[in-house]
């Protein structure tokens, strides 16, 4: 289905030709709006590209007719017929009108093959160049939650790390409207990174030892135009060139790039989120925590005075420093990361308020604290 021309077009409608043969035509309605919602239907009569439906026996569907005679929409677009068929009291919405006419036509086509349908849920390409995704999101539409969801068309999303848990937040963000979503990690994706990203390289992938930015914008631009791909790291340099946000996700290790990327966000009046997680083995089996800490403007003092985030060195004994294969960890540390954004910009309620939080995985516990 789409719009073309001020025209409502669906394409893929099964029928049967005088020959009994089942073929696709494209039903084409006029279009009446208001503003940028349809208006109740008009017009009653529909038009039709493809050859005059008939039944299984060939004989035309001459209840439906209207007129026969080609019609030009746009470029690419004729029709050739066109039909006529007006409920009592008229069509209450586009729905009802094409959903009729697509059941009329095509019950004479499932008489021959019972599996036909104009259902295709074929993919839809986005034409819309100011859309960041490459196709239709239809899952939101799908759920009612359009409206929410233009809470999170943020100009600018940055990603500060993308070895685990950032490629996790890449692969949620990706999901969302956002203008942008600049990835920032100067790595190579390794073999050890594959067992801690989402998705599956293949071996040929690995052996070209990609920047993991580059990797991982090659797979998300396939969704979200937007995704930017930064391959440096951190330092006294770069921070002054990494621009403005939105929003951002760090989630690299602790140390002195973690702290000059904290200074600049603040000194830029830049919400954030920071990730990280503490494991230690005991008697044969991992243990540990993750933490979401959340600074916005109007609230930063609990980083510092209560040393939410670190900027020391990972010690020798944090398993996490050693590139433990963790997946599922990185993949929940990311996802209470994401929730936190989306809480912070009204998509989910937020009752706690909370800035900082910590699940302890030997007790599945949740702890909520600096609430605002």
């Amino acid at each position: 289905m789409a719009i073309r021309y001020d025209h409502l077009v669906v394409t893929g409608v099964p029928y049967l030709n005088s020959k009994g043969e089942i073929r696709l035509g494209t039903l084409v309605s006029d279009l009446s709006m208001a503003g940028d919602v349809t208006a109740k239907p008009e017009n009653h009569v529909a038009m039709f590209a493809g050859e005059f439906p008939c039944d299984k026996d060939g004989r035309p569907l001459e209840k439906l007719r209207h007129t026969s005679g080609d019609t030009t929409i746009c470029a690419g677009l004729v029709t050739n017929h066109s039909f006529s068929r007006k409920p009592h009291g008229g069509y209450t919405d586009y729905h009802h009108k094409m959903t009729t006419y697509v059941a009329l036509i095509s019950k004479h086509a499932r008489d021959v093959d019972p599996n036909v349908t104009a259902q295709t849920r074929r993919v839809v390409e986005n034409d819309d160049p100011e859309s960041p995704f490459v196709y239709l999101d239809t899952a939101t539409g799908r759920a009612g939650v359009s409206a929410v969801s233009r809470k999170l068309e943020l100009m600018r999303i940055g990603i500060f790390g993308v070895g685990g848990t950032g490629a996790y937040v890449l692969d949620q963000v990706a999901k969302t409207p956002v203008r942008e979503i600049a990835i920032f990690d100067g790595d190579e994706f390794l073999q050890h990174n594959a067992f801690r990203a989402p998705g599956a390289p293949s071996i040929e992938e690995l052996k070209t030892q990609p920047k993991k930015v580059n990797y991982l914008k090659g797979i998300y631009s396939k969704m979200h135009r937007g995704i930017v791909a930064h391959d440096f790291f951190i330092d006294e340099t770069t921070v002054q060139q990494i621009g403005s946000f939105d929003f951002a996700f760090i989630c690299m290790d602790p140390g002195t790039p973690k702290r000059l990327l904290v200074e600049y966000l603040e000194a830029n009046s830049i919400p954030f989120v920071d990730v990280g997680m503490g494991l230690e083995l005991v008697d044969d089996t991992l243990t540990g925590i993750l933490r979401v800490t959340a600074s916005t403007p109007e609230k930063r003092e609990h980083v510092r005075a209560h040393k939410r985030i670190s900027f020391t060195d990972a010690g020798v004994d944090n398993l996490y420093s050693k590139n433990i294969q963790i997946a599922d960890l990185n993949s929940l540390n990311a996802a209470l990361a994401v929730v936190k954004w989306k809480k912070l910009f009204g998509f989910y309620a937020d009752l706690e308020r909370e800035h900082n939080s910590l699940y302890l995985i030997s007790g599945n516990t949740l702890i909520n604290g600096d609430e605002s």
